[in-house]
């Protein structure tokens, strides 16, 4: 098992539930329909990939090392980059950040080429897994 995949993973998850009830509830008033969309989004993305750190801390002893540490940074850095990135800008206007946006929507792509890269590489891992039998 893979510890820092199993600390991160349901680190990530808690505070996935906490900012989702966080967006339901407190920024409902703050945020019109488009940010609270946004919002919701950056929440799933993190639940999403706080599982898929779940899934790895579980899988980590049938793969490589190396594979495992690359795919535990691509979610954490895709988390970081593409969800925080989001709920910036979803309260932007209430947290007095507007002029951030043209830094920060170019952040978010990033963020999910990270997610992308994660998930090839578990993909690549599990490929080349199957033709080593």
């Amino acid at each position: 098992m893979d510890r820092r995949a199993l600390l991160l993973g349901s680190a990530f998850l808690f505070l996935a539930v906490a900012l989702g009830a966080f967006g339901a509830h407190g920024l409902k008033a703050h945020v019109g329909p488009e940010g609270l969309a946004q919002w919701r989004t950056a929440v799933e993305y993190q639940f999403y990939h706080g599982l898929g750190l779940l899934l790895l801390a579980a899988m980590a002893t049938t793969l490589p090392a190396r594979s495992v540490r690359l795919v535990r940074l691509s979610f954490t850095s895709g988390i970081l980059l593409f969800s925080g990135s989001i709920y910036l800008l979803a309260t932007r206007d209430v947290s007095g950040l507007q002029g951030l946006a043209s830094i920060l929507g170019p952040i978010t792509p990033l963020g999910g080429l990270c997610f992308m890269v994660g998930w090839a590489t578990l993909f690549i891992t599990a490929w080349r897994r199957a033709d080593d039998r």
